[in-house]
């Protein structure tokens, strides 16, 4: 159960980071609420699930999704390059969640 609150804390990290991208500074009030609520909580998931799981890799997936999901966001809606090299970084940064997954 607890993987599954850091997933979820991991995917409310990729709203926030991608709403506080839209929010233009915290200057449009609506982006502004949604990343100050999905701050709150992809926190809140974060620290139950590390009731259980050990620190440095629940806030090293926690991060990874929060990373990988931004990385794809960024190329979807804001046309951000996904050039080989892009790709490739964003693969060493799965395969060390899936290995640090695998490990735990």
């Amino acid at each position: 159960m607890y993987w599954i609150y850091l997933v979820l804390a991991g995917v409310f990290e990729v709203v926030w980071a991608t709403s506080m991208k839209y929010s233009e500074g915290f200057t449009k009030p609506l982006p502004s609420i949604i990343t100050l609520v999905t701050m709150i909580i992809s926190f809140g998931l974060l620290s139950v699930a590390m009731k259980h799981l050990p620190m440095g890799t629940a806030y090293a997936i926690w991060t990874g999704i929060g990373a990988v999901g931004a990385f794809i966001l960024g190329i979807l809606l804001m046309g951000e390059a996904a050039t080989p090299l892009r790709v490739a970084s964003m693969c060493l940064i799965l395969a060390g969640i899936v290995g640090l997954k695998l490990s735990a």
